[in-house]
């Protein structure tokens, strides 16, 4: 089984550099589908802006975007455990909390303090989250 190893990763290392030199061909009558240059280029900036454009579109919606909603893509993260709607499943129900219970509890996680059983699995997510997330999840929270 052992002999097979050499011969078995030489075949799979020799696919892998001929399919990306196919990919990356300009065969002729055959549509490039993994680059857009020139016209298509063009076309995609006249429909939706160069990166500048969207990257100065996206910070004035953040910037116009009221706590809650910012809180909506911050819960992203939290809806595996605790529901799209805040029901609870793996963790508890958050539904009915109000924001100032949300930023005490999450505020105490980032700092790695025990408030119950499940404590140490909300750790890791309040660590990655800022001050500002935290507020905005408490105001999309008590929404719910």
């Amino acid at each position: 089984m052992k002999q097979l190893y050499i011969p078995g990763l030489s075949v799979l290392a020799t696919v892998a550099l001929i399919s990306l030199a196919w990919m990356n061909l300009d065969l002729p009558n055959q549509e490039r589908v993994h680059a857009c240059i020139g016209e298509c280029y063009e076309d995609y900036v006249a429909a939706n802006g160069n990166i500048l454009d969207q990257q100065r579109a996206a910070a004035e919606a953040a910037a116009s975007a009221s706590p809650a909603e910012l809180g909506r893509t911050a819960y992203a993260g939290c809806q595996a455990c605790h529901g799209a709607t805040g029901g609870g499943g793996v963790g508890p129900q958050l539904a009915g909390r109000d924001q100032a219970f949300i930023v005490e509890a999450l505020t105490a996680y980032k700092n790695r303090e025990t408030r119950g059983d499940q404590s140490a699995m909300m750790w890791p997510s309040a660590a990655a989250l800022s001050a500002a997330d935290i507020e905005n999840l408490g105001a999309f929270i008590e929404s719910l």
